[in-house]
């Protein structure tokens, strides 16, 4: 059976170099390319094809856990293979949450990035190594681990964002917003909100 490809990445050239590997692959078809998230998300609903391979970060406009999320919802739709630069927790925890078949790392040797997406075409999950020691080191240790809200609560606050503000655009009361904070304190170890983000960053929950 042709499994049939959607590449989705705003990189002509990373697109061009993904053609190259996957073509050589005598069961797998280029069907079509999207340079944005929101294009991935028009072709994925076309029809057609099987597998996205789905780059995170697009620039301006949809995110690619965005465009996953609006991909996987609809019934029968393609599977999502998640093929980024990015090994933070909340990149990880966004996309698999988002409904991502697999998620593996740009760096990948083309062997595995082939097995990659024949196992997401089956309809099993497509996990990076690295990507797989990261989720099963928070499911040993969940008391420490830093929740999705919470990342995205600390990622706000490395913007700059008062607690006000986090709340308006996260659509939380102040008091929730304080409540996260506390936890993320606890988590980490620190007492302020610099110590918070220089500690998550180092430990890869975040991007730097």
């Amino acid at each position: 059976m042709t499994i049939r490809l959607l590449l989705a990445d705003d990189h002509p050239v990373v697109r061009a170099g993904l053609r190259a590997v996957l073509d050589a692959e005598p069961d797998f078809t280029i069907a079509a390319e999207a340079a944005t998230a929101e294009r991935a998300v028009e072709l994925a609903a076309a029809g057609g094809i099987d597998v996205v391979l789905m780059d995170l970060q697009f620039g301006t406009g949809m995110h690619g856990s965005e465009a996953t999320a609006a991909i996987a919802a609809r019934p029968g739709a393609p599977r999502v293979l998640v093929l980024t630069t990015y090994d933070t927790d909340a990149d990880i925890l966004a996309a698999v949450e988002a409904g991502a078949a697999g998620y593996l790392l740009k760096d990948a040797p083309p062997e595995e990035l082939a097995a990659a997406v024949r196992t997401a075409a089956s309809g099993q999950s497509a996990l990076a190594p690295a990507i797989a020691h990261r989720l099963m080191d928070r499911m040993r240790t969940p008391a420490e681990a830093l929740s999705r809200r919470e990342l995205e609560v600390l990622q706000l606050v490395r913007d700059g964002l008062s607690n006000q503000q986090i709340s308006k655009q996260l659509f939380l009361s102040q008091a929730t917003v304080k409540s996260h904070l506390v936890h993320i304190y606890t988590k980490l170890g620190v007492d302020s909100r610099t110590a918070a983000v220089a500690t998550a960053t180092a430990r890869g929950l975040m991007r730097r």
